[in-house]
């Protein structure tokens, strides 16, 4: 009959002649391997949901620029556009904001002295979709563009946090082979 009180510690105990002791670079492996696990899996978590960008941008004269706000239904959108003069096309997804309107005959909408109370474009999203805005500085000075905008994350950023993680797994897998044995080279 097995009695309890042997049950109770080490479970190596119950093996003659064990050794168990970590070498000093499996050690080393372990805690590099759960540092690289901890940074992927924090970008992860991190990664998951809308981003919000604080947009503070500089277009000189005569350059343009172009965004792609991918973003989900229901995301709010801000930007203030102020300058001598400049050229504007936003195209929301959907029904949503249209610059011109869609039945416009005009390709881009032109404002001209904006510089001391800037053009101010609030919308929503209607749908799941990209908002794509172009912006043309046709004046004599520099374009201020500021704005808060939200927009989905990248799905690529998924695969390189999934490939820091695996790569922390490796990393204490190969640690774990110092244990048993020192490969040659080492």
């Amino acid at each position: 009959m097995l009695k309890i009180d042997s049950l109770s510690g080490n479970f190596l105990n119950c093996i003659p002649n064990h050794s168990f002791v970590l070498s000093k670079r499996t050690i080393i492996g372990i805690i590099v391997g759960s540092v690289i696990i901890a940074i992927g899996g924090l970008s992860l978590i991190s990664h998951i949901g809308t981003i919000t960008i604080n947009e503070n941008y500089v277009v000189a004269v005569g350059d343009s620029t172009f965004y792609t706000i991918p973003a989900p239904n229901h995301t709010p959108q801000h930007m203030k556009i102020s300058g001598d003069a400049f050229d504007l096309r936003l195209e929301s997804p959907s029904d949503g904001l249209q610059i011109p309107p869609k039945n416009s005959e005009k390709t881009m909408e032109s404002f001209k002295n904006r510089t001391d109370e800037p053009l101010t474009i609030d919308w929503v999203h209607l749908a799941d979709g990209e908002t794509k805005i172009k912006i043309q500085n046709t004046g004599d000075s520099e374009l201020t563009i500021t704005g808060v905008l939200i927009r989905s994350s990248d799905p690529i950023w998924f695969t390189y946090d999934l490939m820091v993680i695996i790569s922390g797994v490796i990393i204490i897998g190969f640690s774990m082979g110092f244990t048993l044995r020192k490969p040659k080279g080492f």
